[in-house]
């Protein structure tokens, strides 16, 4: 047998975790019903049906119900088979080795098989905006039978194990994808794969259509008749659709967050706030350290001490998010360091370092000015604006907000750096190595590259631990050169992080194991019934 031992964050599969205790209490003692149609509701629509070169949300909503990964990971990040049943880790860190699965076929009735494995790593290797880091050390992918798979590095890549979902690391059918270009293959819109869903249609600004795969190669399994995959664009609409049970499941806040203490009061629906830890997001305030106040670490320091984190919650996330200042998100249990340098909500110590920085008050109140550009994405990030500017003021810093259309954004920020600070918010990904080391790491500062180290920031003890980390096989050390690393961050202060969360589903309590995995609504949907 192949060992399943611990692999980076908390990647050890001991016993399976129960998800009785996770059902509604009339679903809990009845057996899965077979039959049934699931609505759900995904906005915007996806650009394409297949995360193999994509990273959009939507995209990796979709794209697991028909094209499956090597692993998937419990609520508790625990790995367990999908198209691998088996795998190992080699003592040096530089070769994984997979057992894949028996009598698997693609829904055009080929068999899938160890060389599927192989191609489409190498695809992700080069065409996957994460996949070109995440396999950058893979050398080769040797196939020695055709249920057998393994990945030789040059280097260590502690994180890889956690990068098998089908949401990041799609396997697709190498007879289709033999040949020309893989972002301008037919099957990106209309995928063949191995999972428990088969795509029928697409129809453009309606829907999309999956139905059971009567050949999957778990018996019993999907549960359900079909999934309907619809975009609303309008969030009233949506909240109709969910409060009427026309749609039964709508992740990624569907709602405006000022709504969702309505559809609370609705009996019929929950709203669900796990499944997102695998792509945790972080929203945060990042400085221009060339700029000529934020050089100062005093002045940065008593921006930091002017901000309320948990008035953030309040007025722009309803309460629906949780502090985080570190520089790794606390959903990333495993490496989250709480003990870091304070900079804790304190306007008297912002006052106190402005002085001591040699920006008084003018006879006007003012100290000085700034730019706050904020990610025009949603009226999130414009709320999240007028709070900082509000709370600069009462400190004597005068803040002009700026607003401007996404490429506009994306130009002034990172390509001219024309900004004195912005708000944003960063995905920290599966692993810091993959989702955090990318804002910090002086080799990241590219003008012009977006959510990447827009700060400028170079430190080259930061640089060693992150580098370190990443190539680090032992997990208790690899902690252990995280947790330095954030204390590092927290003394220099880059950035600002504020809030984690502030993303839910919402679902008909009628719908029964639909969040029990890491990455939740991006699951394969196989086990998903409907308790009528």
């Amino acid at each position: 047998m192949m060992s399943r031992r611990g692999f980076g964050r908390g990647l050890a599969l001991g016993a399976t975790a129960s998800f009785a205790a996770l059902i509604p209490g009339a679903a809990r003692a009845l057996a899965p019903r077979r039959g049934g149609t699931l609505t759900m509701i995904i906005q915007p629509e996806p650009p394409v049906l297949v995360t193999l070169a994509h990273t959009a949300g939507p995209t990796t909503r979709v794209s697991p119900k028909v094209t499956e990964g090597l692993l998937t990971f419990d609520l508790d990040f625990r790995p367990k088979p999908q198209l691998a049943t088996q795998w190992s880790v080699s003592p040096d860190g530089l070769r994984s080795r997979f057992a894949l699965r028996e009598n698997v076929r693609w829904h055009d009735g080929q068999p899938f098989t160890a060389s599927d494995v192989a191609h489409s790593i190498a695809l992700l290797k080069e065409h996957h905006p994460r996949g070109r880091s995440t396999f950058a050390s893979v050398t080769e992918v040797l196939t020695p039978d055709p249920l057998t798979v393994e990945i030789v590095l040059s280097r260590p890549a502690p994180y890889l194990l956690a990068a098998l979902t089908a949401s990041e690391s799609p396997i697709v059918p190498k007879h289709l994808y033999g040949s020309g270009d893989p972002l301008a293959n037919p099957n990106g819109r209309a995928p063949i794969g191995t999972g428990p869903f088969v795509f029928k249609e697409w129809k453009q600004g309606s829907h999309i259509l999956f139905e059971r795969n009567p050949n999957y190669w778990d018996p019993g399994k999907p549960h359900l008749d079909r999934i309907i995959v619809r975009f609303i664009a309008d969030a009233s609409a949506r909240a109709i659709a969910l409060e009427t049970g026309e749609a039964l499941f709508a992740p990624d806040t569907p709602v405006p967050l000022g709504q969702l203490e309505a559809l609370q009061a609705n009996p019929n629906l929950i709203l669900e706030k796990r499944g997102y830890d695998y792509q945790p997001i972080v929203y945060r305030l990042e400085f221009n350290l060339a700029n000529r106040y934020f050089r100062d670490r005093k002045v940065r320091q008593a921006v930091a001490h002017a901000i309320d984190r948990e008035a953030i919650n309040r007025v722009v996330f309803y309460g629906f998010s949780t502090s985080a200042p570190a520089s790794i998100s606390p959903a990333l249990r495993e490496f989250y360091n709480p003990d870091i340098p304070r900079h804790d909500f304190d306007p008297k110590r912002a006052e106190a370092l402005l002085d001591a920085a040699g920006l008084p008050r003018g006879a006007d109140g003012t100290r000085f000015k700034l730019f706050h550009d904020y990610m025009p994405y949603s009226d999130t990030y414009q709320q999240l604006g007028a709070y900082t500017r509000q709370a600069l003021a009462k400190v004597g810093v005068a803040v002009t907000l700026r607003s401007q259309d996404v490429p506009s954004w994306f130009k002034r920020t990172y390509t001219d750096r024309d900004f004195d600070f912005m708000s944003n918010a960063m995905s920290h990904s599966f692993d810091p190595t993959v989702g955090v080391q990318r804002l910090y790491w002086s080799k990241n500062f590219k003008p012009g590259v977006p959510f990447s180290n827009g700060s400028g920031y170079s430190n080259p003890d930061v640089d060693r631990l992150l580098e370190a980390a990443a190539v680090e096989t032992d997990p208790a050390q690899r902690r252990d050169l995280f947790r330095q690393f954030q204390v590092l961050v927290a003394t220099d202060l880059p950035d600002i992080n504020l809030v984690t969360g502030a993303n839910l589903t919402i679902a008909n309590t009628r719908l029964v194991d639909h969040t029990t995995t890491i990455d939740g609504p991006s699951a394969n949907f196989a086990d998903v019934w409907i308790n009528a």
